[in-house]
């Protein structure tokens, strides 16, 4: 009976230490499955983008104007932080810049900083953030400056390839108002943007 009673002991313990280990959540290191909540309050991204800005419509008193800008493609590049306070909900900034040649060839440069917030949506391993910027931007071609108002919208494809780095495609829609003393001078400006975009989790 002794006999019975340590094997008995001995097997139930043994049952015990076997269903405890297959409890155990996977170590960090492994990140094979992802779920929305892995963001939550407090978590941060830094996002880097390069790619190409591609002028649309310029606009004065109603008026559609030809732009002078040719090969009408251009490069921008931004950085941008973002701070979560939901799974969802995010409020950043960030730096940008573009510029783009002139068909005198001659350089258009700007440099934009603004705030940022959005909202993301998420579908298994992918992230689909879409976002709203308003800041202050200098334009400058030649002997002309000018700094103002611009907003941004736009919106990103990731695909969340660990718990630190996701990739993928952002593209925004610019609305660059440049309003002088003189109405008839006023211009409206709007450029799209395609970007290539790397973003770091911590």
């Amino acid at each position: 009976m002794r006999k019975a009673g340590a094997f008995l002991l001995i097997l139930l313990f043994g049952f015990t230490l076997l269903y405890a280990q297959e409890d155990e959540p996977p170590p960090d290191g492994d990140w094979d499955f992802y779920v929305p909540d892995s963001y939550t309050h407090g978590d941060q991204t830094f996002v880097i983008s390069f790619g190409a800005v591609f002028p649309t419509v310029f606009i004065n008193n109603g008026k559609i104007l030809q732009h002078n800008f040719s090969p009408p493609v251009g490069g921008a590049g931004s950085l941008s932080y973002n701070y979560f306070f939901t799974s969802n909900i995010f409020l950043g900034g960030e730096i940008s810049g573009v510029f783009m040649p002139t068909l005198g060839n001659n350089m258009y440069y700007a440099i934009l900083v603004g705030t940022r917030t959005g909202y993301q949506f998420y579908f298994w391993r992918f992230e689909f953030p879409v976002n709203v910027t308003v800041g202050m931007i200098w334009h400058r071609i030649l002997n002309f400056r000018y700094y103002g108002l611009y907003m941004k919208g736009g919106g990103a494809a990731y695909f969340r390839f660990n718990s630190e780095w996701s990739f993928g495609l952002n593209a925004n829609w610019y609305w660059l108002p440049q309003w002088t003393n003189e109405r008839r001078k006023n211009v409206d400006g709007n450029m799209v943007d395609l970007l290539l975009s790397a973003r770091y989790h911590f």
